[in-house]
This record gives C-alpha cells, structure tokens and sequence, in this order.
C-alpha cells in the first residue's frame, strides 16, 4: 500500500511539471510532491534531505552556468554572434539555419544545453525578427533541438550527465570522448538533417534582410567573453582530473560575473535578479521524489534486470537506452537519469550500459517539450518572446528528429564507441 501510495505521489507530481496545471511553476509540483511524501510519512525526513544532498553537485553546476550564461546575456556577447552569424548568412535563410546549428553546438558542447536554451533562444529569435523573417520557428526549434543532441560531447555539456555518473562513476576526461565521440557526432548530424528535412520549405520560402543592424561588442562583452572561455578551459582540466565538476563550474561563473561587474563598477543585484533560480529548488524536488522511489525497491529490481541480461549485453545496453530515452519524456530526464544511472552501478555491468543509459538521458528529451531540465528552459524563454509551442507540435517534429538518432547514436556507441 504504501509503494503503490509512493509511486501515486511522484506521477502525480511528474504529471504536474509537464503539464504545468493553472501555469504553476515547475518547482511548485516538484517540490509539492516531495513535501506530501513527507506529511504522510512516506519518506522519513533523513532520507529526504539525503535525497536533497545527493544533487549538491548539480546545484553548484547549475548555479554557475546560470551566472556565465546571464554574464554573456547582460554584455551582449550573444546577440552579437547572433548578428555575426546573420551578417555570414548574406541573405541566404539556409545558410543561416547551418551557422545558428553550429553556433548552438558550441554553446551546448562548452557552456551546457541550459545555457543554449537559457541564453542563445533570446538571441536568435532577435536575430531572426532584425532579419525580417516571417516564421522564426526553425531557427528557435535548433536551441531546443541542439541543446539535447550535443549535450554529451562533454561531461560539463548537460547537468545531467552528472546525475548518471554520480557517486565518483564519472570517466576521466579522455576515456569519455573516446566512448562518446563516434554516438555524439552520429547525434549532432542526424539531428541536423532531420530537422533540416522537417523544416525546409519554410526555410526555402524565407528570404533575410541583407542590411541588418550589428551590436558593437564592447569591452565588458569581449571580457566576458573571455571569462566564457577561461571558465570552459577549467572546467575541462577538472573533467581531465576526474574531479566533480559542481564546484569548479559555480567557482568559475562566480569569478568571471565578480571581475566584470568590479571592472563596471556595478551592483551584484541586478544579474542575480535576472536567472531563473526555481530550476534549482525543480532539481532538489526531483531528487527526493527519485529518493522515494528507491524505497520502493525500484533501483534494486532494474539493477537486477540489468545483471539477467549480461548474455546478450550489447542488446540490453541498446533496449536500456531506448527505455530511459522514452521514459525521460514521462518524468524528465534528470530523475530518469538518477534511477537509471543508480540502478546500472547497483548491477555492475559494463560501462557500455551506463553509456547507453547516457545517450537515451541526452538524446531521449527531443521527443517532447518537457523530457528535459534544457526543453523547460526554453519553453520558458520563447513565452517570454512572446512565442507559443504547444506540447502537439513540437511532439509532431520530435517523432521526426529523435527516433533515428537515438537509434543510431546508440549503435555507434556499441559497435565503435
């Protein structure tokens, strides 16, 4: 009675953050599941606030991106690629669809797949309306698009990555792009094409301004440029080292947002004021409510699945992959990511699951606006634009753009990787 009380609790609450009844936040559902949990005595108040424990990482790792991605916001240096990348356009709406998808790329592979949602989707649509066009859709369905499909290339590339590895299980940096290289690129260029296909007659039938206005960079946008850039090139040796990256990312946001605003002479307030901070009270109630679920006896029975399988590894590597990446649209790919990837260290398997496991957590959440912490983000983002994509349509092209990749990122990862 008290499982099926439990696994009642947290769909409710899963169903809660998708859906976003009477447009209250996600955090509200997340957080008001794990404090229900709570009142009914479901999880002891130890095991929920071990539960909370469990995504410290996360959170410094949030927290720091959040500052670079606001930093480079606030000085402009994103609008100015946006309008670099329109200005190498010349005229042409295919050519720009390329640059937006390469610029995208970067951000997600270097500054994580919240950054490009966060950051990158305002941008791009003020690139897309100072360009004239008549439909900013294809452009603004790359942030989300891309933002899951290079979200492995790197361990800093997606938050979640350290939900699958946590506990010590992350690979040194070397040892993840030998694994991961083969399946990321298979992701990053299948994920292109497909969109590609999906949208090209609205791109064949635009046409850009060829005149449009470029933003200057000034000094604080080219110092938080290299405050991007110094922070991505620490993050890396920490990668490198093997050591947790929460950390070195909050401390390295933290230090170049400091030495921007000392060298302008400005108040803190204002950039904390503007970074969305509910995603990190979303994150701690996802983890209690995952917590929860391990009482159940979740983690140990997917565990031992896992271990029946161990004739036919590449085969169950490649159905537990499929699994998480579908099951990632049902409860978001961070609390799918953490049962996953604590039932594949419970089960002892070889690292070719885990693998699997990360490539359906990444990859998974193309399917549906809400598979993923990124896919909220800019959810949020085009609202604020005043931009609407209903769950329906971006399921529509989510059918289109993520089955094939996610088949074949895992292939390579088994048969290269």
């Amino acid at each position: 009675m008290m499982n099926a009380l439990i696994w009642g609790i947290v769909g409710l609450a899963a169903a809660g953050v998708i859906a976003r009844p009477f447009r209250w936040p996600e955090a509200v559902w997340a957080l008001g599941g794990a404090l229900l949990l709570l009142l009914l005595g479901l999880i002891p108040a130890a095991a929920a606030w071990r539960g909370v424990l469990k995504g410290l990482d996360v959170y410094l790792f949030l927290a720091g991106m959040m500052l670079l991605s606001e930093l480079g916001r606030r000085e402009g240096l994103f609008d100015w690629l946006a309008a670099l990348a329109i200005a190498c356009a010349k005229g042409s709406a295919v050519r720009l669809f390329g640059l937006v998808y390469g610029v995208g790329t970067i951000v997600t592979v270097f500054l994580s797949n919240d950054a490009t949602a966060v950051v990158l989707t305002p941008a791009v649509y003020a690139a897309t309306k100072a360009a004239k066009l008549q439909s900013p859709l294809p452009y603004l369905f790359i942030c989300a698009l891309i933002a899951n499909a290079a979200s492995f290339v790197l361990p800093i590339s997606n938050p979640a990555n350290l939900v699958v590895f946590s506990g010590g299980h992350m690979p040194p940096l070397m040892t993840w792009l030998k694994t991961f290289a083969a399946p990321s690129l298979t992701a990053i260029v299948t994920t292109y094409f497909l969109l590609w296909v999906a949208q090209r007659r609205l791109l064949l039938a635009e046409t850009l301004a060829m005149t449009v206005e470029r933003p200057v960079l000034s000094f604080c946008g080219k110092l938080a440029g290299i405050g991007i850039l110094a922070a991505a090139a620490v993050l890396l040796v920490a990668s490198a080292r093997g050591i947790d990256l929460g950390l070195p990312t909050f401390l390295a946001g933290f230090s170049a947002a400091a030495l921007t605003l000392i060298v302008k002479r400005e108040s803190p307030l204002e950039l904390v004021r503007h970074i969305s901070w509910g995603i990190l009270p979303l994150v701690a109630g996802l983890f209690v409510l995952v917590e929860a679920l391990d009482r159940t006896g979740l983690i140990r029975l997917l565990a031992e699945e896992l271990q029946r399988g161990l004739a036919v590894p590449g085969r169950v590597a490649a159905g537990a992959g499929l699994f998480v990446g579908f099951a990632s649209n049902l409860i978001n790919n961070l609390p799918a990511g953490l049962i996953a990837g604590s039932a594949v260290h419970a089960a002892g398997v070889p690292k070719m699951f885990s693998g699997a496991v990360l490539i359906g957590i990444n990859l998974g959440p193309n399917l549906s606006v809400t598979g993923s912490l990124a896919s909220i983000l800019w959810l949020t983002a085009l609202r604020r634009e005043g931009q609407q994509v209903s769950g329906w349509r971006f399921l529509k092209l989510g059918l289109i753009v993520m089955p094939i990749p996610l088949l074949l990122s895992l292939g390579a990862l088994i048969f290269i990787g």
